[in-house]
């Protein structure tokens, strides 16, 4: 179990000494530079995997936005998912444990848990391992790979330059940014992702740090992989008040709640699989390798069947479908949900190592299109354009299952660049979240976390503790009693008491009588914040407030802080948010 590792007094040091913004800036660049390129190769990985498993030929071309043709191995593709199975489990068995799952959690780990350190072989293994999870088969996206990658680059630089650890983790955040702006061509998405899920703290220098990082790695992606969004939607001649007739704008309220309670399904699916698995079959290699044969078959019946494989993969060429109405029997499409509910169950429980974000946008497009076309029979006077459901249901799912609300909305948006849509979107989003925190409090990211016995914030808090100045929260309850008679003093136990000597402030007066000389002394309009960090570097227990700066004088004294005022100060705060 990973536990948050105490710094040293050397290390304490080292951290008290921040970089300054120029080279801050630096280092987010160089981290946008890996997330941009480290996109593209992830990609090129994925397609030449992809080439060799199902074709037997060594090519990077690969486009997963269109039908994988019929394997040149006929039924034999049942096994190939198998053989890339027994290779992911070995390298991460082998080299890095960190790599196995969704990424995602493994980097909100090292954020809140592990001072910000990820270890470099993870980046290495990860890109690797879910080259071969997604090319041979498995049902998981492309995302959490190159989130864990940039975050590794992020952390290894943070590691090797010394930094504190706040500085490391916006590295690291930046490197998730990059990674996720690259890969889907959405730079907005990458900046509300770092902010909503693994930014610690959000100020200006934080902000501008993630937003070089993503705007260097979006324009190397641009010049490899051009400038088209993920999902490019044919322009519509239908009349745009037809989807905003009130009776179809409504019709998003309660599928909004259907998508809350498909993103808690869809949570628990993955964890019921993982339990499933790892109580029925302990060998890893035995384990994976059965939850790949299941994949197989069912890719293989797609095929057989309907002429695709659908749900393998990243599933991009069915989204396409859809959205191009070409795809749009409702009961096929909610076999489709079904079918890729359980074989992203089965990879990732199984073990396999990819990202939940494009399966959850497969999900959320289909139901989407199938309760579409269900309104669409209900309301024909309207004219529904069932497509919209399909977009705001891809919304709707990541928002429910990940809880990064802002980023669903701007990403499924910067993915297909419809505007029409944005009332949906937000709706359905939105309400899908809401419903998930009702049925299940832990996101499909923060419940493996759970499950280790780490929590994690539910959501963003504004800064308001952090914004209050000593003279705010200060007692102003104190006395002085000189440091010679202060022995033969009774203290009043319900007042600070200070010793001093020669008009100069030595230490406080503790409740059962003895003198502690640990303290800082700070102004008036000094934060909390740094209040903080002075009496930790310190190890003082009590900071005295006065009016001139670093001034030591009784005379000078206004207030006094301790744990006690730190505290009522923050209870106080947390009654107003709650």
């Amino acid at each position: 179990m990973s536990q948050l590792k105490p710094l040293t007094d050397a290390e304490k040091r080292i951290e008290a000494r921040p970089l300054n913004l120029v080279w801050m800036s630096i280092l987010a660049m160089s981290v946008g530079m890996i997330g941009g390129f480290g996109s593209i190769i992830f990609r090129d990985m994925i397609g030449l995997v992809h080439n060799i498993f199902f074709f037997g030929k060594f090519s990077f071309a690969y486009d997963s936005n269109i039908h994988t043709d019929p394997s040149t191995w006929g039924a034999f593709i049942i096994l190939i998912p198998v053989v890339g199975g027994v290779i992911v489990t070995w390298l991460v068995k082998t080299f890095a444990p960190e790599a196995k799952g969704h990424g995602v959690p493994e980097v909100m780990n090292a954020v809140h848990y592990q001072n910000g350190l990820i270890r470099p072989i993870v980046a290495i293994v990860k890109s690797i391992a879910s080259s071969i999870s997604i090319g041979s088969g498995g049902s998981v996206g492309r995302e959490g790979p190159i989130i864990q990658i940039g975050s590794a680059f992020g952390s290894t630089l943070g590691q090797i330059i010394k930094m504190p650890v706040r500085q490391r983790v916006v590295l690291i955040a930046a490197g998730a940014a990059a990674g996720i702006a690259a890969t889907f061509n959405a730079p907005m998405g990458g900046v509300t992702f770092a902010v909503e899920l693994l930014l610690i703290s959000i100020n200006a220098g934080n902000v501008m740090l993630i937003t070089l990082a993503t705007v260097t790695a979006t324009y190397i992606s641009h010049l490899f992989a051009g400038m088209e969004p993920s999902f490019s939607i044919p322009n519509f001649t239908y009349a745009k008040p037809h989807l905003y007739a009130m009776p179809v704008l409504f019709s998003f309220i309660p599928f909004g709640v259907i998508m809350g309670f498909a993103a808690t399904l869809y949570v628990k699916s993955i964890y019921w699989a993982e339990d499933t698995f790892d109580d029925a079959i302990k060998n890893p290699y035995l384990r994976h390798m059965v939850g790949m044969l299941m994949l197989g078959i069912t890719i293989y019946g797609f095929m057989r069947f309907s002429g695709h494989y659908y749900v393998q993969g990243v599933g991009y060429a069915a989204i396409m479908d859809i959205l191009k109405e070409s795809l749009m029997n409702p009961w096929f499409l909610l076999l489709l949900f079904a079918a890729k509910l359980l074989v992203t169950s089965l990879t990732l429980g199984s073990g396999a190592s990819g990202g939940i974000f494009s399966p959850s946008l497969f999900l959320g497009a289909t139901l989407g299109g199938a309760f579409g076309l269900f309104i669409q029979f209900l309301f024909p006077a309207y004219h529904v354009i069932p497509i919209y459901f399909s977009i705001a249901g891809m919304a709707a799912m990541v928002s429910g299952s990940t809880g990064a609300v802002v980023t669903a909305i701007v990403m499924t948006f910067e993915q297909t660049r419809d505007y029409n849509s944005m009332l949906p979107i937000i709706l359905t989003a939105g309400l899908s979240y809401g419903i998930r925190i009702w049925l299940c409090r832990e996101s499909i990211y923060t419940l493996k976390l759970r499950r280790r016995g780490f929590s994690l914030p539910q959501g963003l808090q504004a800064a308001i503790m952090e914004s209050k100045q000593a003279a705010d929260i200060m007692s102003d309850k104190f006395k002085v009693v000189a440091e010679s008679e202060w022995r033969q003093s009774v203290p009043d136990l319900q007042h600070y008491v200070l010793a001093e000597a020669d008009e100069e402030i030595v230490g406080r007066v503790m409740p059962d009588n003895h003198l502690d000389r640990h303290f800082v002394v700070v102004d008036r309009g000094t934060y909390v914040d740094h209040i903080l960090r002075e009496m930790h570097l310190h190890d003082a227990s009590v900071a005295f407030v006065t009016t001139t700066h670093n001034s030591r004088r009784v005379q000078d004294i206004t207030g006094v802080i301790t744990i006690r005022e730190l505290v009522d100060a923050e209870v106080e705060m947390a009654m107003l948010m709650h």
